[in-house]
């Protein structure tokens, strides 16, 4: 059913991105150390801009800042900045280790939590912990460097920086009275035992758009008067920011060559010179009140327990009293922020659930970023400049590719990039809050400008060559599926677009995927890093070629997701028909290679081991299973598609096709579950897993030996911690249950598929099992956990699976989250300014459930949301 209220009323504005959109959290929380910044010679991303280099560097390709907000195309910038009279710099941006100065990868090393977003983000609230002491920058490299992958992160709150409660908890608010008039609001609370001195510094500042683009000229910030200075850019016009009391500083957004390459400055006042001024007293701000870059520099002293605000006004028209109406605006757009959850969450979740699934949907929101990037004019330079000099010729192939938009990111400082599979899972939690966004970003990535002519989907700026498992159109049918149910009618435009561009997609796996054109596929690591014996992208000398479980499967799905596509398209065109009966013979194929390969024969499944596996084919014509338990054999189960007979009837074009493909092939329609009988609703049932293979499935997948943890569905079979499988060939591949933190640096190490839970891949479980009981029933159980003699059906083993993942969010005996039971200071579980903010980690520990990876990935871990409401959706019909 279809929520009305203020917040859904504005998502429904045309071309939101010149309306309630045009501002956002749209700013990086890092923007040093990524590959569109990197002009290095040999590639090396992380140390040609890296964070003692930010402050004094102009970006050319994006900016950063903490809490920041801008439009949507990254013009104009305001955020917050802070200084402890202790540090040698001012916090503007958030500090963390590079890939390699951490000893499980790149690693913010800041407190700070998503509060609250509406979509629109008409309202939006940020909690950044500032600590009173010295923040330590060299102990968090130099302690971490020591440690090993075996062992733990040094984390922040590891050192003595907030001892005794010494810090700031700076809540960073911002609200929108209309399209462009937007205000900030900046709360500063002593949390500490003594009073203390902080710098408060809202910035304002052009992205530096001008020197790279000889079509604009430089834009100004001035001053108007003492409390009002204003914007002025060909661009965006003119704004003008109003705030109360504090020194005006200006300088130029600008490199300090001086600095960085000991050349001359191109100008005076440089990008560091209010840094330079406050923490230095230097004479680097422009004493004509005029640049590029502008800060208000607030010096507060504050006692234990008090707060202070800050209050700031940023609108296109001038106004004669921008205070009159600022608590009143505030007010009334956090109500309807709250209003929009509260209608959008039942009010039979519990409190505690409603409170996680909205940090994640907050979190989420936060995550979107302007993301700039065109391949070619980094690796030829722009008009009229000197092209980069460059060894390594990063994404060269990739040279069509232009990027300029806001897009989802995975975690704007972890990742702030965005990760062609990431994004897809995105989709399927903002269609709940935002279906128009959802339905943009998909199409989005699937546009000429990102798309490979050939048709592959970019993957990450890092290689946007490599490959990622073909979710992308699962998730089109999925927020296709739930915007309809909440609207009544499809969105059939939408739909129709992604199928088209989906079909160019489609063909590149066949042509590139499928060496053989047999319809088995590779795809190398296929965004599961490390769960191979071997680097699937590298495989060892002698090995012609790798006929991959997953990447089958996947295409499985894929080729399940367009025939249901071009079905739901052939009611309104009859033509949709042919590339139905096109994807039904796809699939039967790719069903029957499953259990045909090589000379012998062989299938992806093991009749000894009931299980699916890799098959590795010999240059010696020797073919042999990789008898790996792990999530690579769970993905069959995603192939699954129920249909109603109804929908056959009234396509007889299609039904007839298909019959005759059974007729003619009934090898290949014998592979298949259920095509040929519908059940007692009258609906067929579309899979490679037959019922004996199903049910042999799930004894693995629901024992708690093996992949069922108290937390999740584990990515490898506990098995293997006893167990190690062990591949001997041109030395010895070994891959054992890692259930933590990866031992191994394959790509990078900052990940493991090698024992921890990933919720993207158990929430496509779920939905499995979900779908398989709409043709089953109650009538089918299976034993849950496996041996307990406590029968289930696929819908409660669902809800089963559901609450343990749920449990990782919810707090212990000892009153910590599951996630943070390690929290040996007991901040999370007794701290009434911690207990209550959530961390939204990359991936959780397979034994213990201890968060790992980066700590605010609400880009998939969002789904965490959905889970929660389709849990109580569940339990409603149940």
């Amino acid at each position: 059913m279809s929520i009305k209220n203020a917040e859904t009323d504005r998502l429904a504005v045309a071309d939101t991105y010149k309306n309630w959109k045009k501002w956002g959290p749209y700013l990086a929380e890092r923007q040093w150390g990524t590959v569109r910044e990197d002009y290095s010679v040999n590639g090396d991303a992380w140390n040609f801009v890296n964070h003692d280099k930010s402050y004094s560097n102009a970006y050319r390709w994006g900016e950063e800042g903490i809490a920041g907000f801008c439009d949507s195309r990254e013009i104009l910038c305001l955020a917050p900045a802070f200084w402890n009279e202790k540090d040698s710099i001012i916090k503007e941006r958030l500090f963390g280790l590079t890939n390699g100065e951490g000893n499980h990868g790149e690693d913010v090393k800041e407190l700070y939590f998503h509060q609250m977003s509406s979509p629109s983000h008409s309202y939006c609230r940020y909690l950044y912990k500032y600590t009173q002491n010295k923040f330590p920058y060299h102990e968090l490299v130099s302690k971490n460097a020591k440690r090993t992958r075996e062992e733990s992160e040094f984390e922040l709150l590891d050192t003595k920086s907030f001892k005794n409660s010494a810090y700031f908890d700076c809540i960073i608010e911002y609200a929108k009275d209309d399209v462009n008039d937007l205000l900030m609001k900046v709360t500063v609370i002593n949390r500490g035992k003594k009073t203390a001195n902080i710098h408060v510094l809202p910035h304002l500042w052009f992205r530096n758009f001008w020197k790279h683009n000889r079509r604009y000229s430089r834009p100004t910030i001035k001053k108007v008067d003492k409390n009002t200075i204003e914007s002025r850019s060909t661009r965006n016009g003119r704004y003008f920011l109003y705030h109360e009391n504090g020194d005006q500083l200006f300088c130029e957004n600008e490199t300090n060559n001086v600095r960085l390459y000991n050349v001359p400055n191109e100008v005076k006042y440089v990008k560091d010179g209010i840094n330079n001024h406050v923490i230095h007293g230097q004479a680097s701000v422009n004493p004509k009140k005029v640049g590029s870059k502008f800060a208000v520099w607030h010096k507060l002293t504050i006692q234990p327990g008090e707060s202070k605000e800050i209050r700031i006004r940023l609108r296109k028209k001038r106004v004669s009293d921008p205070w009159s109406d600022f608590d009143s605006i505030f007010e009334h757009r956090k109500s309807e922020c709250e209003t929009f959850y509260d209608d959008l969450l039942q009010p039979q979740i519990q409190s505690q659930h409603k409170d996680i699934a909205q940090k994640a949907f907050s979190g989420l929101l936060w995550s979107k970023q302007f993301y700039y990037y065109d391949v070619f004019k980094w690796l030829f330079g722009g008009p009229g400049e000197a092209k980069p000099y460059r060894e390594y010729l990063r994404n060269f192939s990739w040279q069509h590719l232009t990027n300029r938009h806001v897009i989802s990111m995975p975690d704007k400082w972890e990742y702030p990039w965005y990760a062609a599979w990431d994004l897809a899972f995105h989709m399927v939690s903002f269609v709940d809050i935002d279906p128009y966004f959802a339905k943009e970003q998909l199409l989005l990535v699937l546009r000429e400008s990102y798309m490979h002519p050939n048709g592959q989907i970019p993957a990450y700026e890092w290689n946007f060559s490599d490959v990622n498992p073909p979710v992308h159109s699962w998730a089109v049918w999925t927020v296709y599926e739930k915007d309809k149910k909440c609207k009544g009618d499809g969105d059939t435009g939408f739909l129709e677009k992604a199928f088209q561009k989906l079909l160019i997609n489609f063909t590149w796996w066949v042509n590139q995927k499928d060496k053989s054109g047999v319809d088995l596929f590779e795809g190398g690591f296929l965004g599961l890093d490390n769960i191979g014996v071997f680097d699937r992208n590298q495989m060892p000398e002698g090995i012609t070629r790798m006929q991959q479980a997953d990447a089958t499967s996947w295409m499985a799905m894929f080729t399940l997701n367009m025939l249901r596509m071009s079905l739901e398209l052939a009611k309104k065109n009859k033509a949709y028909e042919e590339a139905a009966a096109k994807f039904f013979r796809h699939f039967l194929n790719i069903a029957w290679a499953m259990h045909h390969i090589g000379k012998k024969d062989i299938s992806l499944w093991d009749d000894q081991d009931n299980f699916y596996y890799d098959v590795v084919e010999m240059s010696t014509g020797v073919s042999d299973r990789l008898r790996v338990r792990s999530l690579v054999g769970i993905i069959p189960l995603f192939a699954v598609e129920v249909i109603h007979k109804d929908l056959f009837d009234q396509l007889k074009e299609f039904k007839l096709r298909a019959a005759e493909i059974v007729r003619t092939r009934p090898d290949l329609a014998s592979l298949i579950s259920r095509i040929e009988e519908e059940n007692e609703d009258g609906k067929y049932l579309f899979s490679i897993m037959r019922g004996f293979r199903m049910e042999h499935l799930l004894k693995r997948l629901l024992d708690e030996e093996e992949f069922l943890s108290d937390y999740g569905i584990r990515s490898l079979s506990k098995y293997h911690e006893n167990n190690p499988f062990v591949f001997e060939h041109h030395g010895q591949h070994r891959i054992q249950y890692e259930p933590g933190e990866s031992k191994s640096d394959m790509f990078g190490g900052n990940s493991n598929w090698r024992g921890p839970i990933w919720i993207p891949l158990n929430y496509m479980i779920i939905q499995s099992l979900r779908k398989y009981y709409t043709y089953y029933g109650s009538n089918y159980t299976y034993e849950f956990p496996t041996g307990s003699e406590n029968r289930l059906n696929l819908n409660q083993i669902a809800d089963e699976l559901s609450k343990r993942l749920i449990k990782l969010f919810e707090r212990d005996q000892n009153g910590k989250f599951h996630y943070h039971a390690e929290d040996r200071f007991e901040l999370f579980s007794k701290d009434p300014y911690f207990k209550d903010e959530h961390f939204f980690y990359e991936f959780f520990d397979g034994d213990t459930g201890k968060g790992l990876g980066a700590s605010h990935q609400t880009g998939w871990t969002a789904l965490i949301a959905n889970i929660i409401m389709e849990l109580e959706q569940a339990e409603d019909r149940n």
